[in-house]
């Protein structure tokens, strides 16, 4: 009987502990090769805020007094980042929480037997893959990191577990520690060379576990004032500690934020099953490599945390918690987590195409790996006759698969990455149809090119339709007032810009309304003396359109006015660039005074050849050869000058007076000056709408660097206010154009402007000079928008789209005013008017790259140049 019983029970327990080895056993695999995109990724350093237990509606909703319950997280959704929610799954426990958002992985079942508090299966992690990390929190959760980390990068500082008391009077200390903390770190960190230089390395991450909520959730439930409070202080917290790092590492804008939860919290104050109180965490991320915020008229969400937040208007985006792992380790250019199964959520990142489908491919192969690792295992313990392979993934289709999103990604096909046919099928179709009509009706093979080309070109529209939703949407979210406002400021400008081809004091009239720009904005109030200079040199550069163009005599003076003119501008930028930096009375005081000598050589020029020409004697053979050496130093000078922007554009307005003063026979050789001033005005007004608009904070313009290498991850979104910008582009590309005459008409050039160069006739040599003449002002105007892309961070593709389309309506015009009657001079005047215009994206495309060469190119004459801060 005894047996019996004791057969028994062995039985039971031998089926009892079974469910633990079939149920319970880790499905993860080792022996993966590591993933990681080779493109340089946008961030050096990486910040993660996991506020444990925070619920998604409890951070984004208001308090009593009708206040944001966090509002520096609120003013990073509504300003700087992107936001949405992230979904966690059940057990929603800290462990599994975290173990999802670093590693990348959903819960290792096999951990419910240590109580979720240790992996007893070891795992690849986000912090494994970089070089540093430095983490603070609870020892809890440090530790369980620190266990599976190699090498010596991870380092850990964690308070007693102790002091994780659900009955203390104040649990909010867990975070101050924890704030407290990372400050001493990196005081302590100027002080040691050692840790200073780790700290400055790149791909290295900071992680800050809070503990405060998740504990005062527990004691006091989640609707008590001490959670909420705790929820206050965690945003003032980290409020602090990012400006703590911009300070650290200078505004260098190479580091990227997370914020988010392991989970979240019932009403009762518990966690661990898949209510979306638990399940739905908040999800907000800013700084390098991040979309900035996108307008939205409607989401694609409809709960009550959208109405309850006042966030409908700022676009949702929500995730998987795996995919944060993937997200992070793309931003710092770490390789994925081997173990991770999180899908990398493209549509936060803001940085190229070809760095999202890099990425994307490079999830893919990793997510790959562990597929091809678990068939292997699962291959070697099955027999051959019952193991079955999953055909849509079979070794030829893996192969497949692969090849043709690496194909797409060489041809530049990054959509095909994820393709869909149906649309290109529809448009197959349209164009077949549309082909067959022709044939049935007999028509030449030109129709078929006219009715056929729009055909594809459409179709590359309507696969951004993306874009054109968020632009409707952006339209719909205005105000009826401030859409009409744009709508009437668009088509009046673009008739503008049309009528002046044809009346030149149309661009007077332009000019005079943009001066009343600062009384129609806040700028006028916000800076006075910025505003008037703007009014003054617009007004200024308004009377150039109005002087006569044909028939014209020289008047030498005015020639050396404008010399005298620049000449006081160098001088008194000379002086201002002295008292600011004491290492300026080197090598680039002697360029400065370099570029003086060559404007007083060419006005010395322009006399001496205007008095010799006038007594019949010819042009003086010194006077022929100082003019040659003037012009070609005109194009190297400038890249002698240090790349700061002002002294950059100061150096490329010298270069290009001192030869535009040769080719001017009287008031035209003020005109570069003047455009130049407006220019200079454009920048810093720029600067203060975008200020006032809140899209970024202020930077210094003396401290702006032209840099070739331009990190586009600080590229922000399309406004509408860019519309503006586009415009005023195109406004002064066409007053450079045309403001001291008019190309169309071969009566406008006086060759007499060529005459220090040579008097001998030669049309080409002279219609290379007269073209330079003309280029001269287009380069000053693209020099400064250079700049003015700088301090908006706009995007130079995003540019020639926008004004691409200004100039295709303009294009539209000409094409209907091409005339096939009349006067040959009227024929030939319709033509070269829409001539012009088709033609302005390609020379906008040249101007562009000259423009970039002039401000970004720096040249060595020997050694190494040395480098001034400012």
């Amino acid at each position: 009987m005894l047996l019996f019983f004791t057969v028994g029970l062995l039985v039971h327990f031998v089926f009892f502990a079974s469910i633990f080895d079939i149920y319970f056993t880790s499905p993860l695999v080792h022996g993966m090769t590591p993933q990681f995109t080779a493109l340089p990724p946008p961030a050096r350093r990486l910040v993660l805020f996991v506020a444990d237990g925070l619920r998604a509606d409890a951070l984004y909703e208001f308090d009593e007094n009708g206040n944001p319950r966090a509002p520096f997280i609120r003013n990073i959704i509504m300003h700087e980042g992107s936001w949405g929610i992230s979904h966690t799954r059940v057990p929603t426990e800290s462990r599994p929480g975290h173990v999802a958002l670093i590693a990348g992985f959903y819960e290792d079942v096999s951990a419910v037997a240590k109580g979720w508090k240790e992996n007893p299966v070891e795992f690849d992690s986000l912090f494994n893959e970089s070089k540093y990390t430095w983490s603070w929190g609870s020892p809890d959760i440090l530790s369980m990191f620190a266990k599976g980390a190699t090498g010596d990068h991870f380092f850990a500082y964690s308070y007693d577990a102790n002091d994780e008391d659900f009955g203390a009077q104040d649990v909010t200390k867990l975070d101050t520690w924890v704030f407290d903390k990372i400050k001493e770190f990196f005081h302590a960190a100027r002080k040691n060379q050692s840790l200073f230089s780790k700290l400055n390395e790149e791909k290295i991450v900071f992680f800050l576990h809070l503990l405060g909520i998740d504990t005062n959730g527990h004691a006091h439930r989640p609707s008590s004032r001490e959670y909420k409070d705790n929820i206050k202080l965690v945003d003032e917290g980290i409020k602090e500690i990012v400006s703590l790092l911009k300070e650290f590492y200078g505004n260098d804008e190479k580091t990227a934020f997370v914020l988010t939860s392991d989970h979240g919290m019932t009403d009762w104050g518990s966690h661990g099953a898949g209510h979306p109180s638990e399940t739905f965490t908040p999800f907000v991320t800013w700084g390098a490599g991040i979309k900035y915020p996108q307008k939205v008229s409607a989401q694609q969400f409809d709960d009550t945390l959208l109405k309850e937040s006042k966030l409908r208007y700022w676009k949702r985006q929500d995730i998987n918690q795996a995919d944060i792992a993937p997200l992070m380790a793309s931003l710092i250019g770490v390789p994925f987590p081997l173990n991770s199964v999180g899908i990398l959520p493209v549509d936060y990142l803001n940085n190229t195409d070809v760095f999202k489908a890099e990425s994307m491919y490079t999830n893919a192969v990793q997510i790959l790996e562990q597929f091809k690792v678990k068939m292997t295992q699962k291959k070697e313990v099955t027999l051959p006759f019952l193991f079955t392979p999953f055909k849509l993934l079979s070794d030829s289709e893996q192969l497949n698969i692969l090849r043709k999103a690496r194909s797409y990604i060489k041809q530049r096909k990054y959509d095909e990455a994820k393709p869909s046919h149906l649309l290109m099928c529809s448009f197959v179709a349209i164009g077949v149809l549309i082909a067959f009509f022709l044939l049935i009706q007999g028509c030449p093979w030109t129709y078929y090119v006219y009715c056929l080309l729009p055909v594809p070109i459409w179709y590359a529209v309507l696969r951004e339709y993306q874009v054109i939703q968020d632009l409707v949407t952006s339209l719909l979210t205005l105000p009826l007032s401030h859409f009409v406002g744009y709508l009437v400021f668009c088509t009046l400008g673009i008739e503008v810009l049309v009528l002046s081809f044809f009346y030149r004091y149309m661009l007077t009239a332009g000019l005079i309304v943009f001066a009343g720009w600062p009384f129609i904005t806040q700028l006028w109030t916000r800076a006075k003396s910025i505003s008037l200079s703007w009014i003054f040199f617009c007004l200024l550069l308004a009377v150039f359109p109005l002087m006569p163009v044909v028939g014209r005599k020289p008047d030498i003076f005015l020639v050396m006015g404008a010399g005298l003119m620049v000449l006081l501008l160098s001088l008194f930028v000379v002086t201002s660039l002295i008292k600011r930096k004491s290492g300026f009375v080197n090598g680039e005081l002697l360029l400065h005074l370099l570029q003086m000598l060559s404007i007083v050589l060419s006005m010395c020029v322009v006399y001496s050849t205007h008095n010799s020409l006038l007594r019949k004697q010819g042009l003086p053979l010194i006077n022929q050869i100082v003019s040659w050496i003037i012009l070609a130093s005109s194009f190297v000078l400038p890249l002698l000058s240090p790349t700061v922007l002002p002294e950059r554009l100061v150096s490329i307005l010298l270069s290009s007076m001192s030869s535009y003063l040769l080719l001017s026979t009287g008031y035209e050789a003020l005109f570069p000056l003047v455009l130049s001033c407006v220019m200079f005005v454009w920048i810093h007004m720029e600067q203060e709408t975008l200020q006032q608009c809140g899209v970024a904070r202020k930077q210094k313009v003396s401290n702006i660097q032209f840099t070739y290498n331009t990190d586009i991850s600080q590229f922000r979104q399309l406004s509408l206010d860019d519309t503006r910008r586009a415009f005023f582009l195109v406004f002064f590309l066409l007053t450079a154009f045309f403001g001291t005459g008019n190309i169309a008409s071969i009566n406008s050039f006086d060759l007499a402007s060529v005459y220090c160069f040579l008097t001998i006739f030669s049309p080409f040599m002279m219609g290379a000079l007269m073209m330079w003449k003309i280029l001269i002002p287009f380069v000053l105007v693209m020099c400064a928008f250079e700049a003015v892309q700088l301090t908006t961070q706009l995007s130079s593709k995003s540019l020639f789209l926008m004004v691409l389309v200004i100039s295709d309506i303009m294009a539209l015009h000409f094409f209907f005013l091409v005339k096939d009657y009349g006067s040959w001079l009227d024929i030939g005047t319709s033509i070269s008017h829409y001539v012009i215009v088709m033609s302005m994206t390609i020379v906008l495309v040249f101007l562009n790259g000259l423009a970039q060469l002039l401000t970004t190119k720096k040249l060595k004459l020997c050694g190494k140049p040395k480098s001034h801060l400012i």
